[in-house]
């Protein structure tokens, strides 16, 4: 099954600080988004585990994109996904991404094994969509428990869907609310 892309988009937000002492390195929270025609607009469609299928390819491509941008995988602490869904599909149409974005961004990261969080929802054109960070090995680090937004002012249309990926390189500036910290990931069963 094929897929018609319409754009796609890459920002990277670089952070000193928030309020507190300036960071020596700054952190990078970055989005990659592919806006695609929707398929299945209008209709109910019963099986959709063959879009589910082709999307791994974007769910990769755009992976290796923002990766690149924030300096390389070996830098790429936090991840999450979101999806806007235009109104004339479902949410259903984008809970494909759970499993294809997920898929395409473990590979290029050698397959960590956290929860990759996610948000979804149904809406227009300039949708805010507040997308979950979490730590990308770890589920209970909570210096990198964030957000990243995922906005394009003129998507998705109705008949389309924006699918994101967003990434990080650390956790909160000034993280400072106790937890398990990265530096103490030591059972790797992707929570701790």
């Amino acid at each position: 099954m094929s897929y018609d892309i319409r754009k796609t988009a890459l920002s990277v937000e670089t952070i000193w600080h928030e309020r507190g002492p300036r960071l020596e390195k700054p952190l990078l929270v970055g989005t990659a988004v592919a806006v695609i025609g929707n398929p299945f607009a209008g209709r109910y469609e019963p099986d959709l585990m063959p879009f589910q299928a082709a999307l791994r390819d974007l769910g990769r491509e755009l992976a290796t994109q923002l990766i690149a941008q924030l300096g390389g995988a070996a830098h790429i602490e936090a991840y999450g996904k979101g999806i806007i869904v235009g109104e004339d599909g479902e949410l259903e149409h984008g809970a494909v991404w759970h499993e294809a974005g997920g898929h395409g961004m473990r590979e290029v990261l050698d397959q960590p094994k956290a929860i990759v969080p996610a948000a979804k929802t149904i809406g227009g054109p300039g949708t805010r969509l507040m997308v979950p960070l979490g730590h990308i090995h770890a589920a209970y680090v909570r210096s990198h428990f964030g957000t990243a937004e995922m906005t394009l002012w003129d998507a998705p249309r109705r008949d389309e869907i924006a699918f994101g990926l967003v990434m990080a390189t650390g956790g909160r500036p000034h993280a400072r609310i106790g937890g398990l910290k990265a530096s103490e990931i030591s059972v790797h069963d992707g929570q701790r």
